[in-house]
Order: structure tokens, then C-alpha cells, then sequence
């Protein structure tokens, strides 16, 4: 089977690309790389494989032919940078996604594995959600997930098969490690600081997923039966990986010697609050088996941050911190403000 994997370079997709060589997969990338200057210490491998570097915004049918499926996980990715520019957000993360669906089904792609994410149940819900929860996303980023498997689940017929999985918030370690998600942000505070930081009174709960099982589950839906998969959304974790913030800050501080929980000045309540049912996925594909929880992520991320001599000022500055990363792009002009790359580039 012949794989496009769109944003092939950035967190997950790193992890995912040798899963799926590994599984022997004829795997082709496609990313605009913008965070090829933000590879994570000695984690990363070069792998020897073709790629595109392009933007989704520019991708058309000739890009596509030849595919048998497509795993599409580029966009803007997570809610600071999807609040940069809301409108930008939506072209990019919603409009360009459409469109790519649209053009995989005109020239013959079967299968479109769309990375969705559970921020698409969004806020203040207290009640246990399963994929057939209301939708009710509280930024553009969870908003542009959302249009996106509502205008490509009407594209899905006999010859289109259209999948949507929505993760949970992810962690892990990966050559392109995102310090701006829950799990990851904790250790690296705690590690460099002493201090387990909270910016939020820890209240929220969130569901919490390894992109090693994020990637499983992509992983799982390429080699299942057509119609177990079609036009279905599968919430991506494990029913009992759900936190509230503060139980996991309680769980970094087990981890890291010597560190302690520390609340910011004024901190609130986070409206983004979920729990999330993931027992689909698992029983519908049997191959699924997730295997990490937070307590192993947590050491893993620890041992990760020992390895390279983590420091405060890297995670929260432009060389890791993403949209500190992009806005520094922008100011140098390498960037322009469609987020296109220049001829200074």
C-alpha cells in the first residue's frame, strides 16, 4: 500500500514514519517544514525516504495520484498558534484539509485518515463523552477539527473511505518534541526548576495519549477491514488515561527528585474540560493495544530531559516553544504573514 503522510516532520509524524516502514508501508511525506530548526536534542534519526517540501495550501491532484490512502496530520497545531490568526487557522487547518479530501476522492485515493483531536468536545463538560457527544470546541484550532470531519464524512461513498481520529492531548518523546502539551510542559518545569508549574488550578480533566499509541491507532486503521473503518470517528486513548491537571502534576512530582507543585498567581479554571470514552477503537480493531499511561511517559520524558541537559530557556523560548518559533520566523522575514516562506528562507 502507497502512504501519503502529510506534516511527516513535525511531533507525531516523526514517530509515526518509521511504524510505518516498519510495517512495510511504501510511505512517501509532505511538510513545509517549519520547525525543521527545531529538532529535539540527539532523538532524532534521518530516514532515508521520498518528500515533498510544500505547503497543504499548495498541494493539487498530481501531488496525490498513485496513493492508496492518505494520513493527513499537517495543520497549525495547537490553540496558541491557531489564536495567532484565527482566520489564517481556518485556511489552513480546515479549508486546505477539505480540499485535500477533495482531490484525493477526484483521482482515485480510497482511503483519507484524518488526525483529528477530542478538543473537538471542548468545554465545562462534566459527563463522560463518547463519539457520538456533541461537538462543542471553545477555540479555532478545535473548531477547525471539527468543520473539517463534517464537510469531508459527506465526501465518503463507495470508492471515498474517510476515517477520523480524535486523540487526545498527546506526549511523548519525539524528534520533534512539542513542549506546549500537558504532560511534556510538567516534566520540563519540574526537571529544570524544581517546580511541577501550574499555569491553571489543575481542575480540567483531560484525556492523555502517547503519540507511540497515537500512531498505532493510524497505524490500525490502515490495515483494518474497509467497512469496520468507513466514515467512522474513533476517539484515540484508553478510557482510564483521563486526568485532571493536578493528578498528573501529582504524578510528575513522583517522578522528578526533589520537585514540587506550584500554582501561578491567579490561577483559574481551564475551559477546555473533557473526559473521553476510547473503548471504540479498541473494540472495533483488535490489533489496537495501546500500552502507555502517564506515569511511563512521565519517566520516559524525565530520562529524555536527563539525556540532553534540558533548560528552561530552550522550552520556553523560540527554539522548541512553537508559536514563539513562528513568530520569530515571521520577524526575521523568513516567514510571510500567510505563513508561507520566503525567498529569504
Amino acid at each position: 500500500m502507497r502512504v501519503l503522510v502529510t506534516g511527516h516532520n513535525g511531533y507525531v509524524g516523526t514517530v509515526m514514519m518509521p511504524m510505518l516502514i516498519k510495517a512495510g508501508y511504501d510511505v512517501t511525506g509532505l511538510d513545509t517544514n517549519l520547525y525543521e530548526e527545531s529538532t529535539y536534542g540527539q532523538e532524532n534519526e534521518t530516514l532515508d525516504l521520498p518528500e515533498v517540501k510544500k505547503d497543504i495550501r499548495d498541494i493539487e491532484a498530481n501531488d496525490l495520484k498513485g496513493f492508496d490512502a492518505i494520513i493527513h496530520l499537517a495543520g497549525l497545531s495547537n490553540d496558541p498558534l491557531g489564536d495567532l490568526n484565527p482566520d489564517l487557522t481556518l485556511k489552513i487547518n480546515y479549508k486546505a484539509s477539505v480540499r485535500i479530501a477533495t482531490l484525493a476522492k477526484k483521482v482515485g485515493v480510497k482511503r483519507f485518515i484524518f488526525s483529528s483531536s477530542c478538543s473537538n468536545y471542548g468545554a465545562g463538560v462534566q459527563d463522560w463523552l463518547d463519539e457520538k457527544s456533541s461537538f462543542n470546541p471553545v477555540t479555532p484550532y478545535g473548531t477547525s477539527k471539527v468543520l473539517v470531519e463534517q464537510d469531508v464524512s459527506k465526501l465518503a461513498d463507495d470508492d471515498f473511505s474517510p476515517t477520523f481520529l480524535r486523540s487526545g492531548t498527546a506526549y511523548g518523546v519525539s524528534p520533534r518534541l512539542r513542549f506546549d502539551l500537558v504532560l511534556n510542559n510538567l516534566i520540563a518545569w519540574a526537571f529544570t526548576t524544581g517546580k511541577v508549574f501550574l499555569k491553571s488550578d489543575g481542575s480540567a480533566w483531560r484525556p492523555i495519549v502517547h503519540i507511540q499509541d497515537m500512531s498505532l491507532a493510524f497505524l490500525s486503521v490502515l490495515g483494518a477491514p474497509r467497512d469496520l473503518i468507513h466514515n467512522e470517528a474513533f476517539n484515540v486513548g484508553r478510557t482510564e488515561e483521563n486526568y485532571r491537571v493536578r493528578d498528573l502534576a501529582e504524578i510528575v512530582a513522583e517522578t522528578v527528585p526533589g520537585s514540587r507543585i506550584e500554582y501561578s498567581e491567579g490561577a483559574e479554571p481551564d475551559k477546555r474540560n473533557y473526559r473521553v470514552i476510547c473503548d471504540k477503537i479498541s473494540q472495533t480493531l483488535p490489533q489496537y493495544k495501546p500500552r502507555w499511561t502517564a506515569r511511563l511517559g512521565a519517566q520516559e520524558l524525565y530520562e529524555a530531559y536527563k539525556r540532553t541537559g534540558l533548560r528552561q530557556e530552550d522550552f520556553e523560548g523560540p527554539r522548541y516553544r512553537r508559536i514563539d518559533h513562528i513568530k520569530q520566523l515571521l520577524s526575521s522575514g523568513r516567514l510571510d504573514d500567510t505563513l508561507r516562506w520566503t525567498e529569504k528562507e
